[in-house]
């Protein structure tokens, strides 16, 4: 990834059998071609290099082969063939004004899969990590076996610029009721030993953010992870009440947060809501300060389970799965329990079309553009519903769930968890433009009377007077619901107000990938064009935009 306007180097390797010339072109994430040439090649093998400048932000997609030989850019790793990617970080400086942040936590992005790669992290915009101090990884083999100490701290921390989620799941064998390591389905045997060690993750987590983090209002915690709970339903709460009592005897600063179910809601057992019902009853509102989902809206999210599907659908069962739904029958779960609680997502991804597997062949240009619309959509949805935090997931590709990073790893054609040789997919260079645009904003809520299949939400920035809004549209007859071509093109009309009745004057709209246009609009509207790629309108008449949105119930700002 490189800077706005920054000179790079494309080096081209052939091998020609004779003289011959490269065709080579550059194509954006929806396949425009923004760069082509030709040049001479002698035969065997040589190095050519092209010096490159994008006024462009965005993905990008090299394509080359030679004239008469033929040929084309081979696999690498989970990259299929054909192509080099790469990306132009975009700049919006100019356009969205720099936030003053009256403290750390008030940023709203996290990512898992690059915790130690802090050049990643930086270029997305990505402010905090998951960090580790569950019982079963400080102590695996024993009670008392770790003491708190800031020379222990990962080095991806010291910087202070990404800040911590403390992650606290998992039990090991040695205190668990099973005699095996388990994560989530039992509280560990002995609940005052528990709370003790909690005492000392207070302890441990204080003096970091101290140390590190001056700004940073408060230490938040992730008490389960997808729990799969067998235990009584009372082992439950007491588990929590240990954790919530020892983290707060000694950090005056905990935000106890849980019980990040893999869905939002509209369901029992693997939706947050449905865990927030069954165990306040038992008390447990009284040992959290937050709640932390996961955003998944259907088993085995991929682009062609985009996040709207089911709003349009005639049976209303249906629609309460659409993710937006869900975001709201969480919050209203949440005010019934304990009013005004923070929520985060700290985890969606968007993975490829189901059956698919990294191959020469795959995947296309397509199902990397779809990747892109639903991961930037979803995570809109998330903030414009009313989170504080949503997180990426994941960083690089990797293993047994088929597309999930937001890289390529062009190493290993299976991808690993800790790949480190990356190179960009379309959705990576979406989500590096919406931290820029998004971030230091507070949520103003979905804007009201919006048509069927239009999608939009208001972010105010902090401290001023600019106004965010996303806008998209989706159809479902224009994005199959097997795998299939996504279409790019369809779109629709829409009038947004951006300013009072009478006047006139521009917007600035910024596309998926962060790029600037000036938009005119008349008696205070705006006419847009939009498709299933969201964009970014700037205004500044923050009343008009407040009087058109409705604020997500229980969210209080950043």
């Amino acid at each position: 990834m490189f800077a706005a306007g920054s000179t790079f180097k494309l080096s081209l390797v052939t091998n020609a059998p004779a003289s011959d010339s490269v065709v080579w072109s550059i194509q954006d994430h929806v396949g425009n071609i923004k760069g082509s040439g030709t040049f001479p090649v002698a035969a065997g093998a040589q190095t050519n290099t092209l010096s490159c400048q994008s006024s462009l932000g965005g993905y990008f997609a090299v394509t080359a082969t030679l004239t008469h030989a033929g040929g084309t850019l081979p696999q690498a790793g989970t990259r299929p063939t054909g192509i080099a990617t790469f990306g132009i970080l975009p700049n919006v400086s100019g356009i969205v004004p720099a936030v003053t942040f009256a403290h750390q936590d008030q940023h709203r992005f996290g990512m898992q899969g690059f915790n130690s790669n802090a050049a990643a992290l930086s270029d997305l915009g990505v402010s905090q990590t998951i960090d580790d101090r569950e019982l079963s990884a400080m102590e695996p083999n024993g009670p008392n076996t770790w003491t708190p100490s800031l020379s222990g701290l990962n080095p991806s921390y010291t910087s202070g610029k990404t800040m911590r989620l403390v992650r606290l799941d998992g039990i090991p064998a040695w205190a668990s009721p099973t005699g095996a390591f388990q994560d989530d389905t039992n509280a560990p045997t002995n609940l005052t030993y528990y709370r003790s060690y909690m005492s000392r993750v207070g302890t441990d987590t204080e003096a970091i953010r101290k140390t590190y983090f001056p700004s940073q209002l408060n230490n938040y915690y992730q008490v389960t992870w997808e729990p799969q709970w067998v235990d009584s339903p009372s082992n439950f709460v007491s588990m929590y009440a240990a954790v919530y009592a020892g983290l707060h005897s000694t950090d005056p600063n905990a935000v106890v947060m849980g019980t990040t179910n893999p869905f939002p809601a509209n369901c029992q057992t693997q939706c947050t809501s449905g865990y927030l019902q069954t165990y306040a009853a038992l008390g447990l509102g009284q040992y959290i300060d937050g709640i932390t989902t996961h955003g998944y809206y259907n088993a085995g999210t991929y682009p062609a389970h985009p996040p709207e599907l089911y709003d349009t659908d005639p049976n209303p069962a249906n629609v309460a799965n659409a993710l937006d739904k869900q975001m709201q029958a969480l919050r209203a779960e949440m005010q019934s329990v304990k009013p005004n609680m923070k929520l985060w997502s700290t985890e969606l991804g968007i993975s490829y079309d189901a059956g698919a597997a990294y191959g020469p062949n795959y995947p296309s240009a397509n199902q990397l553009y779809a990747q892109a619309a639903v991961a930037a959509r979803a995570h809109l949805i998330i903030l414009g519903e009313g989170a504080q935090v949503t997180y990426f997931f994941y960083g690089p590709d990797y293993p047994g769930e088929v597309g999930y990073g937001s890289f390529f790893d062009i190493v290993d054609p299976q991808g690993q968890y800790g790949a480190t040789n990356l190179s960009p997919k379309p959705e990576a260079m979406a989500f590096a433009a919406m931290t820029r645009i998004i971030d230091g904003t507070q949520t103003l809520g979905r804007l009201k009377g919006l048509p069927s299949m239009v999608y939009g939400y208001a972010f105010q920035q902090l401290g001023g007077s600019t106004v965010i809004t996303a806008l998209w549209t989706h159809n479902n007859a224009q994005w199959p619901t097997s795998a299939g071509s996504y279409s790019p093109t369809y779109s629709t009309n829409y009038a947004l107000t951006v300013d009072a009745s009478g006047t006139s004057g521009n917007v600035t709209v910024l596309d998926i990938m962060g790029n600037a246009s000036t938009v005119p609009y008349t008696n205070g509207v705006v006419n847009l064009k939009l498709t299933e790629s969201p964009i970014y309108v700037v205004s500044s008449n923050a009343s008009v935009m407040k009087a058109n949105a409705t604020v997500p119930v229980g969210y209080t700002g950043q």
